[in-house]
């Protein structure tokens, strides 16, 4: 299994978040802080090593309509999605 996950950066108002290197006790809280600070339009591109899904149902329940999940690579071992704010 790779441990390096690409983050690819293609345009402005994308940010990296590399969950792996949070601590598994604080990675939600750590998320929900990165796309609060986050304004519309803006980006943060996800990297973890197994897909979050009940991560992905918090996010939903928190954030509703105002934040977009898109995958980016779903490969095992590194998956990318992007949280887009929407408003």
């Amino acid at each position: 299994m790779s441990h390096n996950c690409a983050l690819p950066v293609t345009s402005e108002g994308v940010y990296p978040f590399d969950a792996r290197g949070v601590a598994k006790r604080f990675r939600h809280a750590a998320i929900f802080g990165a796309l609060d600070s986050l304004q519309p339009g803006e980006t943060m591109r996800f990297c973890n090593d197994h897909d979050p899904l009940p991560l992905l149902s918090q996010i939903n329940a928190r954030f509703g309509p105002n934040v977009s999940i898109a995958y980016v690579q779903r490969n095992p071992g590194e998956i990318v999605i992007d949280f887009k704010v929407l408003g």
